[in-house]
């Protein structure tokens, strides 16, 4: 599907109008973005006769190194980014690839993934309100407002993991009396850590791949003499970008201790258990040695013969048995 962007005049500032374009429609002359998502081979050839570009296909954005992910070719200039996707969906969160082409004042987005990022950005360039990008008649705008949204929506979700972060480490430090639940809480907490620590690593991946596109455009806006405002907000937002990469380390820190303290803890409920046994062994012991003496029939044993021989030897075991007991609470050891 092609979705194309004409710029409107808009109450004191431009805005973006968004429509669908069916394969057999011509594409407009004054389109600034054409968002291609999940395109066909048919639409692929539509915009590159159209914008005089190579559109990659899915398997060559999978496929393309890491020196290549920043490049130039016919005067248009490519670049690969990673952006997280499926965050409020039910499906496992993941990376979805994305390509940028610049090529002279129209932008061409590469997708096959539906990122939150984008959709706020169609919003809010096409409302009539004073937050809508002040120009909106290039595709370096276009692309400067996109990096700034995924930005902001990255903010959003580190802010949201950090909350949960923080609800769940009151979790981990909570006592609970009831064993059994004590431990299904800290298996649950070890589920709850990894899922947080991977959406936050994903998060992070994604960020240092904008970061590269920041880098790029900084150091092509500062040879091609682009319009100071243009550059002040490339280098604003990736101020922004370098600050939520320190957030991003941050939490993986914080994930990595309360990781460190779940399995201290699980630790902690094993040795019990372990204790525990050891205890009962050591409290078992000297009944069993009393047993094993009167279970040898020997003659010339007088307990034997005796009418309070077997209620004095059920009383050794018993006090046998006590004794450790009460030692090992005497010395708080229980």
């Amino acid at each position: 599907m092609i979705f194309i962007h004409q710029p409107i005049a808009g109450a004191g500032h431009m805005l973006l109008e968004r429509r669908a374009l069916d394969l057999q429609d011509p594409i407009p002359d004054d389109t600034v973005w054409l968002d291609m998502v999940r395109p066909t081979r048919e639409e692929d050839l539509k915009v590159e006769a159209f914008v005089g570009i190579s559109v990659p296909t899915r398997e060559e954005m999978k496929d393309i190194e890491p020196s290549e992910l920043l490049y130039v070719e016919d005067g248009a200039r490519y670049m690969t980014g990673r952006v997280l996707s499926k965050v409020d969906s039910s499906e496992e969160p993941g990376l979805a690839g994305i390509t940028f082409i610049l090529k002279g004042a129209r932008l061409v987005t590469v997708r096959y993934e539906e990122p939150q990022a984008f959709r706020m950005y169609t919003q809010r360039a096409g409302r009539a309100t004073g937050n809508g990008p002040s120009t909106a008649t290039s595709g370096e705008t276009i692309l400067a407002g996109l990096i700034e949204t995924v930005i902001d929506r990255a903010a959003d979700v580190l802010q949201l993991q950090g909350e949960r972060i923080d609800r769940l480490s009151g979790k981990i430090f909570e006592e609970k009396a009831d064993p059994s639940a004590r431990n299904t809480a800290l298996q649950d907490t070890l589920r709850a850590l990894g899922r947080h620590g991977d959406l936050i690593s994903k998060q992070r991946e994604s960020l240092v791949s904008m970061e590269r596109i920041l880098l790029a455009l900084s150091a092509t806006y500062r040879t091609a003499k682009a319009p100071r405002e243009l550059r002040e907000d490339v280098r604003s937002t990736l101020r922004d970008l370098q600050s939520l990469e320190e957030h991003a380390t941050f939490l993986s820190s914080k994930i990595q201790f309360l990781l460190d303290a779940t399995l201290g803890l699980v630790n902690l409920e094993q040795n019990n258990i372990i204790k525990l046994f050891s205890v009962m062994a050591v409290v078992f012991m000297p009944p069993t040695l009393i047993a094993s003496v009167y279970g040898m029939n020997f003659k010339a044993m007088p307990e034997l013969e005796w009418g309070f021989g077997y209620p004095m030897a059920v009383a050794m075991m018993v006090v046998a048995a006590v004794l450790p007991y009460v030692l090992f609470r005497w010395k708080k050891w229980l």
